[in-house]
């Protein structure tokens, strides 16, 4: 049995549980959050290249084979969601340790934690282990937006809490009914017996499948019920936020894998369900988000609603449902998450130059570095909106060829023109629209610049390794689109 596999769940919850029980020791503590969050980046990509291969594993806890014991499955798809985990999880950590993990305690053990659930939610092969992985990380990020304790970050995650909440209640009674009419709740053998369902199955499969739905689309933030992610990531704090946008892409990720293996072509009456109210829904999202970015007043909620407009785009991508789409998708998954986890963080350091404007996007002090971070601003926004030459423009514009939709190229382009306007305007008032003076006490820490960096370079790096990239995200989307693969060996247990 590969043990490897295993790994990216059990590296953080040790990590986490260690550090709850260690000596109120700062450096010893940031030691192993340290050490525990960079290890998840070779574990990743030495599990990316075992995926790479084409064939699917699986790890039977306990030794109980599929589908009776829990199951963790290893394919391309999952090995790429934990690589981009990874890689952002070590930028905020290396973050937070200049000072923001002094907030309030437990901030290193909070991280871990939903690291883990995190990555147990891209590896596990069951829905009941998706819903415990699902609350892991949603209980971490309960206590990690409240981080700070201020009031803004109260009412926020007052409103995240019970949304989340009630998403879970209706994740539980999917689950139910599932396993009542499906008897399972491993995916791949549900999407067998979703297939040969008929009678009075369909209609409680198909109430059940559209209350999962529903509790993804809560998560990836999919209008309507995307009001608690604006509210939410504006007002966490830096390394907080910039580790919340991979939260949406888990919901992304969820309804990616339900739609294509459970409810893919060929699960008989019930293909294709949620099919004709996804695809408006999506490009209602990115056309709000693009409106919101562009009414935003302070530069924490301009990124915010760019996340929202980030997963409305992946999802319009699942919605198109063909193997080009998707493979166009997960390269774009890269890209949003990682520049948008760099923006929240480069927002935090030009809010550290501002004084008492914070982000609020008025007239402010002159900074004291406008040069270095008016570059990287500009790099950012260059890469968001999706101009040449930088990883956006590449990701939209496979997009655009895998779904050629009037629809999606009108959406995408108009939303695309209105970030951009909504950056310049925040860029000529950041940087332009200043005072004489900044302010004496303003700094620029090279540990949260390096950490920020990091994710913005990523906007070059996926250009450079494009090639062999978008060779892996086509072979996953093939994968993906053959879910008799996926049954064969969690049904039978076939090697």
């Amino acid at each position: 049995m590969n043990h490897l596999l295993i790994l990216p769940i059990l590296l953080p919850l040790f990590a986490g549980a260690l550090l709850l029980v260690l000596p109120s020791r700062e450096a010893l503590k940031r030691g192993v959050s340290l050490l525990a969050t960079l290890a998840l980046v070779p574990l990743a990509l030495a599990l990316l290249q075992q995926a790479d291969d084409g064939q699917l594993r699986f790890y039977a806890l306990g030794d109980w084979r599929p589908p009776f014991g829990i199951v963790l499955l290893l394919d391309r798809l999952s090995a790429l969601m934990l690589l981009a985990a990874a890689v952002l999880g070590s930028a905020v950590v290396l973050y937070a340790l200049r000072g923001d993990d002094r907030r309030g305690p437990r901030f290193h053990a909070l991280l871990q934690f939903q690291l883990l659930g995190i990555n147990g939610s891209f590896l596990t092969g069951d829905l009941f282990n998706l819903f415990v992985f699902f609350e892991v990380l949603l209980i971490a990020s309960y206590a990690l937006l409240l981080y700070g304790r201020s009031g803004e970050r109260v009412r926020a995650g007052l409103h995240y809490v019970i949304l989340n909440l009630t998403g879970s209640a209706l994740f539980l009674i999917a689950l139910g009914l599932i396993y009542g009419v499906g008897g399972t709740l491993n995916m791949a053998d549900l999407s067998a017996r979703v297939a040969a369902a008929s009678g009075d199955q369909v209609p409680l499969l198909a109430a059940a499948g559209l209350l999962l739905l529903l509790v993804f689309a809560l998560k990836a933030a999919l209008l309507p019920l995307h009001f608690w992610l604006p509210r939410a990531y504006s007002a966490a704090s830096a390394p907080v936020a910039a580790l919340f946008a991979i939260m949406t892409k888990v919901g992304v990720y969820a309804i990616l894998r339900v739609c294509t293996l459970v409810f893919g072509p060929d699960a008989g009456e019930l293909a294709g369900l949620a099919q004709d109210w996804l695809w408006p829904l999506t490009l209602a999202t990115v056309a709000l988000g693009s409106l919101g970015a562009l009414a935003a007043r302070s530069l924490q909620l301009l990124v915010a609603y760019l996340v929202l407009v980030s997963a409305g785009t992946l999802l319009a991508a699942v919605a198109v449902g063909s193997a080009e789409a998707h493979a166009a998708a997960l390269y774009y998954l890269l890209h949003s998450t990682w520049i948008a986890g760099g923006l929240f963080l480069l927002a935090d350091l030009i809010i550290r130059q501002r004084g008492v404007k914070g982000g609020t996007l008025v007239q402010g002090p002159a900074l004291e570095h406008p040069a270095l971070l008016g570059g990287l601003f500009f790099f950012g926004a260059v890469a968001v909106v999706g101009l040449p030459p930088l990883s956006g423009f590449l990701g939209k514009l496979l997009l655009l060829q895998a779904a050629p939709s009037v629809e999606l190229w009108s959406v995408l382009l108009i939303g695309g023109f209105v970030a951009l306007v909504a950056f310049s305007r925040a860029g000529s008032t950041l940087f332009w629209r200043v005072g004489l003076s900044s302010l004496d006490s303003a700094e620029l820490d090279r540990g949260r610049l390096a950490a920020t960096l990091l994710l913005l370079a990523s906007g070059l790096v996926l250009v450079v390794l494009a090639q062999p990239l978008l060779a892996y995200t086509g072979a996953a989307a093939a994968q993906l689109h053959d879910p008799d693969a996926y049954r064969a060996i969690l049904t039978e247990g076939a090697p």
